[in-house]
């Protein structure tokens, strides 16, 4: 039995999965998203949840031959990293566990542990990869310098679009309407107090409104589109830099999957990014996600199982 947990910024998925794959329980708790309220957060979740799932299959932590917790922000803050471990080992009550970033979780789940990237494009964006024992990740820096082409990097781009075409500095397309509609403003200039006020600039709201970017694209929006394409191009170049990073040799099929809210905004994102990565190398693969994360947590928690060559007996 495997056990695979993927945190993040809104909750934490655990699961338990048998070699072959079969989902024996899986549960949801709080976010581990701990930079906001402190790190003793991370104890009290991952023992909660470890404690739940293995009472929903009806097992002990012990039974467990091998856990991978996937943790948002998990080495980017180097001196917590010692912390974090010693929560995961808490929670579980042996040492037969790693932890990483929860990006692994999402190329681990995209390509069932296979070799390729992996690109998340949520509220942020970042890539990650594996090649012949090989890993690599580019990208998550953060919306302040970076998470180009993720959601909120959208919605910033669409927001900006909206006071432009409001003031008659571009064109008013679909996404004018769209935006006053959706966010409910009886006049333009409402959306400084929305968003500044009453949103207090969150990450999740402005990143919400990619989607009314990506509709606004398949109503004929040209700059909507041209937003979505430029989204692609830098998904498409975090992808390549990660591929080179990798040492993918030059001919080699490299397989491609996705993840975040991005790609399910509509086809017109999915499509774009399949063009870019065609017109860098034409060795690139890009495949439709097989399992979710949580699940890609516990296929390489098996992973790390195999490679430490841990049997059965006694687990």
């Amino acid at each position: 039995m495997f056990l695979g947990v993927d945190g993040g910024g809104t909750k934490t998925a655990f699961c338990l999965v048998t070699p072959d794959r079969e989902v024996i329980a899986q549960v949801q708790g709080p976010s581990t998203d701990y930079f906001a309220v402190g790190i003793d957060l991370v104890g009290r979740v991952l023992r909660d949840g470890v404690a739940e799932v293995c009472r929903e299959a009806g097992i002990k932590p012990g039974d467990i031959r091998h856990a991978f917790f996937g943790l948002p922000t998990y080495g980017e803050a180097s001196a917590d990293v010692p912390v974090l471990d010693a929560a995961a080992g808490d929670a579980l009550g042996h040492d037969r566990y790693a932890c990483g970033n929860d990006v692994v979780c999402g190329w681990a789940g995209s390509l069932g542990g296979a070799d390729g990237i992996n690109i998340v494009s949520g509220t942020g964006s970042i890539a990650y990869g594996e090649n012949r024992g090989r890993a690599a990740r580019a990208g998550g820096w953060g919306e302040l310098f970076g998470d180009e082409g993720s959601a909120y990097w959208i919605g910033i781009r669409g927001l900006s679009g909206f006071s432009r075409m409001s003031d008659g500095r571009l064109p008013a397309g679909p996404l004018y309407p769209l935006v006053k509609e959706r966010l409910e403003l009886h006049e333009d200039l409402d959306l400084v107090d929305l968003v500044l006020n009453r949103w207090q600039g969150a990450r999740g709201r402005i990143a919400a409104v990619a989607q009314v970017v990506a509709e606004a694209a398949d109503q004929g929006d040209g700059h909507a589109a041209g937003i979505l394409a430029e989204a692609a191009r830098e998904l498409a170049a975090t992808v390549d830099v990660t591929r080179v990073r990798l040492g993918f040799a030059d001919g080699d099929v490299v397989p491609v999957s996705y993840s975040g809210g991005v790609f399910k905004a509509g086809p017109s994102i999915l499509d774009a990014f399949r063009r870019e990565l065609t017109t860098r190398s034409p060795s690139y693969e890009l495949r439709d996600p097989l399992y979710p994360p949580h699940i890609g947590a516990a296929i390489y928690a098996a992973k790390l199982s195999a490679s430490l060559g841990e049997n059965d007996e006694g687990q």
